[in-house]
C-alpha cells in the first residue's frame, strides 16, 4: 500500500477552500462560499440574506396604521383618564384644611349640599367613581330607608339624592335633607323602635345592618344625612361625609 505525504496548510500549493472544496457550489460569478476552520476541518458559513425593501415598506405602513387605529379607539376613555389625573393631582397637592368653625357655616354646608360632586370628599369620589360598571343618578327623591314611618314624622325638606350603582347588584343611596332642629329626639326614639343602634355624642348617629343592607343615619344643625348601602361599604362611608360637611 502506497503511504502519501501529509499535507500541511502551509505547504507549497495548497488552497486553502479551493483545493479541499473543489467542488463546492459556487455563489454569484463564480465565487465560492466564504469557510472557516475549525480543528482543522474546513466548513462552509452560511450566507445570511439581507432586508427586502418590497417587505420593508408595507410593514412599516401597517405598523402606522395599527398605531392610528389604537390612538382612534381610545379616544373615548380620554376624559376619563384626564378626570381620574386630575382628582389623583389634586389629592397630591397639600392644601390648608378649613378650620371647623369655618366648615360649619350655613353657606358652607348649604353650598356642599347641593350637588353630588359637592357632597363627597375627593379621596371618597375617586373610590366611588373608579368602581366597575359605576353610575350616578342625581335627583331629589325622598330617603330611601325602610323605616318609611321615620320619613313621614320628620318631613324632610329632600336637598339632594346622591344614588350609585355598579356591578353585581351593589348600591350606594344617600340622601341629604333639611329638617326641623328639634327633630333630633323625636328620631332618635324612631330610630331606636325600629332596630337602629344609636349614638348622640356628635348629633344623632343611628345605624342598622340587615344581610348586606347597611343603613346609617345622622341628624346634626339641621341636617339629615340618610345613607342605604348594598352589598357596597366603603370604609367609614358616613363618617367621610360628615368629617367632609362638618370637620
Amino acid at each position: 500500500m502506497t503511504r502519501h505525504p501529509p499535507i500541511h496548510s502551509n505547504g507549497p500549493g495548497f488552497d486553502r477552500g479551493r483545493s479541499a472544496y473543489a467542488g463546492a457550489p459556487r455563489g454569484r460569478a463564480g465565487q465560492v462560499p466564504p469557510t472557516v476552520e475549525e480543528g482543522g476541518e474546513v466548513g462552509l458559513v452560511a450566507k445570511v440574506g439581507g432586508r427586502n425593501i418590497w417587505i420593508a415598506v408595507p410593514a412599516g405602513l401597517l405598523c402606522v396604521g395599527v398605531v392610528g387605529a389604537l390612538a382612534w379607539l381610545s379616544q373615548p376613555i380620554l376624559p376619563a383618564t384626564a378626570a381620574w389625573m386630575g382628582d389623583a393631582l389634586r389629592n397630591a397637592t397639600t392644601h390648608t384644611a378649613p378650620t371647623p368653625e369655618a366648615s360649619r357655616t350655613p353657606g358652607f354646608v348649604s353650598a356642599v349640599t347641593s350637588d353630588c360632586r359637592a357632597l363627597y370628599p375627593d379621596d371618597l369620589w375617586s373610590e366611588l367613581t373608579w368602581t366597575r360598571g359605576v353610575l350616578l343618578s342625581q335627583t331629589t327623591a325622598a330617603p330611601a330607608t325602610s323605616a318609611q314611618a321615620i320619613v313621614e314624622a320628620l318631613t324632610p325638606e329632600v336637598r339632594v339624592s346622591c344614588t350609585w350603582t355598579a356591578d353585581g347588584g351593589m348600591s350606594i343611596s344617600t340622601t341629604v335633607a333639611a329638617v326641623s332642629a328639634e327633630a333630633a329626639p323625636i328620631a332618635e326614639a324612631a330610630f331606636i323602635g325600629a332596630g337602629f343602634t344609636c349614638d348622640s355624642a356628635a348629633g344623632l348617629q343611628c345605624t342598622r345592618t340587615e344581610g348586606s343592607v347597611l343603613e346609617e343615619h345622622i341628624l346634626r344643625d339641621g341636617l339629615w344625612i340618610s345613607s342605604v348601602e348594598t352589598a357596597w361599604h366603603p370604609e367609614d362611608y358616613d363618617a367621610r361625609i360628615a368629617t367632609h360637611l362638618w370637620g
